[in-house]
C-alpha cells in the first residue's frame, strides 16, 4: 500500500499491539465503502491512527454521516475522504456535526459542504477556527452579512492564519493596492492568492508599466495570459 509502517508506528503506537486480522478488516471496509487499494497508502500515511479504528464505533459514523447528514453522494465519498483522511479519525459527535451545524447556520447551501474541495471545514473547530475568522472579518469592519457572504463564496478562508495569511493580504490591499472593502465583498477569492508569489510580483509589475486592472484580472490570469494583457496596455 505504500505506508511508511515506521512513521505509522512512530505516530500511532498501538498499530505493534493491534492484531493483523483486525488491520484486514479496516481494510476491506474501506474497500466496500468505495476506497480503491492505490487511496490506502495516502489514507493511512496521514492519518495512521485509521488502521486501529473500531469500525462500528470509528469508522462507521463518519460514513453514516457524510451520506445521510451532509447528504454526499456514494459516488462522491471516494474522492470526499481523498481529501481528507483526517476526517475517518474525526469524532462525529464532537467535531463533525458542530461544524456542520454552525456552518449551515451561517448560510451555507448544503451543496457547498457536499463539495470535496470544502470537507476540511467539517473537520476544524467551531471555536478555534471557524468563529475566529468570522470574527476577525467583522473586526476589520465588515458588516455581518457582508463578512458571512464573503466566507460562503470563498470557503478556504476559514482555513487561513489570521496572523500569517488573512491580516498581511488585508494589509497590502488597502495599504499597497489601495483597495478597500468593496473589493473583498466583490472578489473574496483575494485572500486565496499568495501574497509573496503572486499578489506583490504582479502588483508591483502594474506599478512599473503604469497601469491597473481589476483585482480578479490581475490575480486570475495565467503568467502568459497576464503578459499579454500588459502589452496591450502598454501598446493602447
Amino acid at each position: 500500500m505504500g505506508v511508511d509502517f515506521k512513521k505509522a508506528l512512530r505516530i500511532n503506537p498501538s498499530i505493534g499491539s493491534t492484531r493483523l486480522q483486525s488491520i484486514h478488516n479496516v481494510v476491506h471496509f474501506l474497500q466496500q465503502m468505495g476506497m480503491q487499494h492505490k487511496d490506502l497508502g495516502r489514507i493511512f500515511g496521514m492519518c495512521p491512527h485509521v488502521l486501529t479504528s473500531s469500525i462500528d464505533q470509528d469508522l462507521m459514523p463518519v460514513f453514516n454521516f457524510l451520506l445521510y447528514e451532509v447528504k454526499t453522494p456514494q459516488e462522491y465519498i471516494r474522492k470526499t475522504i481523498n481529501r481528507c483522511p483526517r476526517i475517518l479519525t474525526s469524532s462525529v459527535k464532537d467535531r463533525l456535526r458542530p461544524a456542520l451545524y454552525y456552518l449551515l447556520r451561517l448560510g451555507f447551501p448544503n451543496i457547498r459542504l457536499v463539495d470535496c474541495s470544502n470537507t476540511i471545514l467539517l473537520v476544524s473547530s467551531v471555536e478555534n477556527t471557524l468563529i475566529p475568522k468570522l470574527e476577525y472579518l467583522e473586526s476589520l469592519g465588515f458588516s455581518h452579512r457582508d463578512a458571512v457572504n464573503i466566507l460562503i463564496r470563498s470557503p478556504r478562508i476559514f482555513t487561513y492564519s489570521i496572523d500569517n495569511s488573512l491580516r498581511p493580504k488585508y494589509y497590502y490591499l488597502i495599504n499597497k493596492i489601495g483597495g478597500s472593502h468593496r473589493d473583498l465583498i466583490k472578489f473574496p477569492q483575494y485572500f486565496s492568492f499568495n501574497l509573496e508569489r503572486r499578489i506583490k510580483p504582479r502588483h508591483r509589475l502594474l506599478l512599473a508599466y503604469n497601469v491597473s486592472l481589476p483585482l480578479p484580472t490581475m490575480l486570475k490570469a495565467s503568467d502568459e495570459d497576464f503578459w499579454d494583457i500588459l502589452q496591450k496596455l502598454q501598446a493602447g
